[in-house]
């Protein structure tokens, strides 16, 4: 009897930490999803001020790559602004919209897509005329609504071909 007492506590126990963080997150996942809703929405708008506003200053992107690197003179947080400016720039129409969007604890996944007409200079090639589309699955660690870690991965593979067709 002890030994099954001893069982149902502790199964218990195991229950309730299992829950007890979906209980806590709650807030942080609508937080996390909010942000992520956000950044489409500054974009959309075309707004980059309201687009800079979603990174803390101590904002870190691990996604950097040859198509985006981070400047030496500049923070994470300017790089990834300067880069989305460029974007907004290149195609003046750009839409985005979400097609995923998850959310566990402090950190919400995303899958964007991209869409717009090449209509100035973008990734060093002038204006195409052409209407693009393009994807991107990203990963946001957000707190107190900024994102504070980027993961991600652009289909910059895609982008250029397109520019380049």
């Amino acid at each position: 009897m002890q030994n099954r007492r001893r069982l149902l506590t502790q199964g218990a126990l195991a229950a309730g930490a299992l829950i007890a963080p979906t209980l806590v997150s709650a807030q942080e996942k609508a937080d996390g999803k909010a942000v992520a809703e956000r950044f489409a929405a500054s974009l959309n708008a075309h707004d980059i001020n309201a687009f800079g506003a979603l990174f803390a200053d101590t904002y870190v992107n691990h996604q950097t790559s040859a198509a985006a690197p981070v400047p030496k003179e500049k923070t994470a947080k300017e790089a990834t602004v300067a880069y989305f400016a460029a974007r907004l720039a290149g195609i003046p129409n750009l839409a985005v919209t979400i097609e995923v969007l998850v959310a566990n604890g402090d950190s919400v996944a995303a899958s964007f897509v991209y869409t717009g007409k090449h209509e100035g200079p973008y990734f060093g090639v002038a204006p195409t005329g052409r209407e693009l589309k393009f994807t991107s699955c990203d990963i946001f660690r957000v707190a107190n609504g900024q994102i504070v870690e980027h993961w991600g991965m652009g289909d910059i593979a895609g982008i250029l071909a397109q520019l380049k067709a």
